[in-house]
């Protein structure tokens, strides 16, 4: 093969725009487990910074559990949200703070009538600075004074995390007029002054 020809068919010195945008755009994870999901979704999807939030399952036993599955507490999973954002706009202490705003850090497997090991208060880490700032926050947050007993959220590592059945994805902005949504979830946004947006 003459140079010429070489040169024509060789692309990989060829700028590629969309894995410049990539590089040059920071994201990170933060899992967080804290009751239902749809309500720690609505509140934590409108935040500056957030990227994208996704229902799922983390923390159990179980290869690709079902909805049925988990909230039959077989698999030891807990309720959570996977939340992609650039920490160049929020940060994950601000998040933290949203995280303990949004739920109950005091129940034992419980938020509100929501009742099971699925619902249990859980930060799960993606790196040692995460696992060192959630461990912070906690100690904070107990010592506040906000909360006539003691915190119980659970922080351990992230494992795998398998998205909530599709359904599930967006629940309160695809379905407004809901049960659940119109008595839990919109009075929890007012309370904590978030735009129903």
């Amino acid at each position: 093969m003459s140079n010429n020809a070489k040169q024509s068919t060789d692309t990989s010195s060829t700028p590629d725009p969309a894995a410049a945008s990539r590089a040059t755009t920071r994201e990170e994870l933060a899992t967080f487990g804290a009751g239902c999901f749809w309500c720690v979704e609505a509140v934590l999807e409108r935040q500056n910074g957030v990227i994208d939030v996704s229902s799922g399952y983390m923390g159990g036993e179980v290869v690709n559990p079902s909805y049925k599955q988990v909230c039959n507490g077989d698999t030891g999973h807990a309720e959570v949200v996977q939340v992609r954002f650039d920490p160049r706009l929020v940060s994950y202490d601000t998040l933290l703070e949203w995280f303990w705003r949004l739920h109950d850090p005091t129940t034992m497997n419980r938020q509100g009538a929501d009742v099971g090991t699925q619902y249990r208060s859980a930060i799960f880490y993606h790196s040692e600075e995460q696992k060192q700032r959630a461990m912070l926050s906690k100690k904070a947050e107990d010592e506040s004074g906000r909360h006539v007993s003691r915190i119980v959220t659970e922080i351990t590592p992230a494992s795998t995390f398998y998205p909530a059945e599709e359904y599930h994805q967006d629940y309160f902005r695809l379905n407004p007029r809901a049960g659940y949504c119109r008595a839990v979830i919109a009075p929890k946004l007012e309370k904590l002054g978030i735009e129903d947006k």
